[in-house]
């Protein structure tokens, strides 16, 4: 097994890309798509039946870890893959996202952000500092830099100010970081939907030096159409020899559009909270188990799927459960559309290895154009 961190592209079509990630707990397959594990856990599912769908990384959150149970306490008991009984990697975030979208009262200073918990009300300080000691503390193997992600639309010279103040907090984090043989430290680039600005974030976080670096400050009120045309050129402006990640996206068609223009990772809490909504994820399109059409429906929701959820269970079934609010149904929804998630990312690396990406990306959009299947 690999004791240090590195990255190795194995094929490229386009400009997509399929390597895998080595870390001291495994390798990570990519493009990957990242579980959301927010606190120490993926909503409805075991551990073991995350690893079951293919995932070979989760994502944990250094915010809601901080609050509850808190990260001095996660350290004593052993660590968060010790706590979570996940053996394989764990990428923390910085928790500035979460400060900025679900924190009371916030002050935002050069210093840092001094925020109430949306929990109890007491009161925090986040610096990039302290936020690199949690995720230091939770003992993550991919560690993000603190950072400020305004939400948009916002005006450019918001978006500037906050890109640079980021920027600043990246080499404080880094420097906070310190030497850690193993761990990973991302750093993140900012700049709203301005050329100018990605580039300016992009020289700056090159010249401080990262083990990879994520792409901020999007999927956040823009839109698809927007986000691919600033992913039509910021992935380029990151090193090609480290892994690219693009944070908080997103559903399918966002991930193909994002794998196209060279991303290579992604994490996002769609698969897991449309599950426990009734929405499952099909080659042919979102289906809505509640509606009543499939209420007498003995079909399974994805016949070319071979989840748990479909290989057992008819769409009747998953509607009873799911109107009847059982817990079932969020633990069956949520195991077949994290399956879905990555068998396409599975399908995606395969493509570009074969040097077809475009002809299955074709097929996708395809299959998902013809809706769902014709009700009984």
């Amino acid at each position: 097994m690999t004791r240090s961190f590195g990255f190795t592209l194995s094929a490229t079509d386009g400009r997509a890309r399929t390597g895998r990630i080595d870390t001291p707990r495994g390798e990570i397959r990519t493009p990957a798509f990242m579980p959301v594990g927010t606190a120490a856990t993926v909503k409805a599912m075991m551990p073991e039946n995350v690893r079951a769908t293919g995932a070979d990384i989760l994502l944990g959150n250094t915010y809601h870890l901080m609050l509850r149970p808190g990260s001095d306490r996660v350290a004593r008991l052993g660590g968060l893959h010790k706590f979570m009984n996940w053996e394989r990697p764990i990428l923390t975030d910085s928790g500035g996202f979460q400060v900025m979208s679900l924190a009371g009262l916030r002050k935002l200073t050069e210093e840092g952000v001094k925020f109430k918990s949306h929990i109890d009300g007491s009161v925090h300080n986040l610096t990039p500092e302290r936020s690199m000691e949690i995720q230091a503390e939770l003992g993550s193997d991919i560690v993000m830099c603190f950072d400020e992600c305004p939400a948009l639309p916002a005006d450019e010279k918001r978006v500037a100010e906050s890109m640079r103040l980021s920027m600043r907090w990246a080499q404080r984090s880094r420097d906070a970081f310190g030497d850690r043989p193993g761990h990973a430290l991302f750093g993140i680039m900012q700049g709203g939907l301005s050329p100018e600005l990605r580039e300016e974030s992009a020289e700056a976080l090159r010249g401080i030096g990262f083990d990879g670096y994520a792409i901020g400050g999007l999927a956040v009120g823009e839109g698809q159409e927007a986000m691919f045309d600033v992913l039509d050129y910021a992935p380029g402006l990151l090193p090609e020899d480290q892994p690219r990640y693009l944070m908080g996206v997103g559903k399918p068609d966002d991930l193909v559009g994002g794998v196209k223009r060279g991303v290579d990772m992604f994490d996002c809490v769609l698969p897991s909270r449309s599950g426990r909504t009734g929405q499952a994820f099909t080659r042919r399109g979102v289906v809505n188990i509640k509606n009543a059409r499939h209420q007498d429906d003995p079909r399974p929701l994805d016949e070319s799927c071979d989840c748990p959820c479909c290989r057992n269970y008819s769409r009747a079934y998953l509607h009873h459960v799911m109107r009847a609010k059982e817990i079932i149904s969020s633990m069956l929804m949520t195991w077949h559309n994290l399956h879905y998630y990555q068998v396409l990312m599975s399908e995606m690396r395969e493509a570009i290895s074969a040097g077809r990406f475009d002809t299955w990306e074709a097929g996708f959009h395809a299959e998902r154009a013809q809706g769902d299947i014709e009700p009984l």
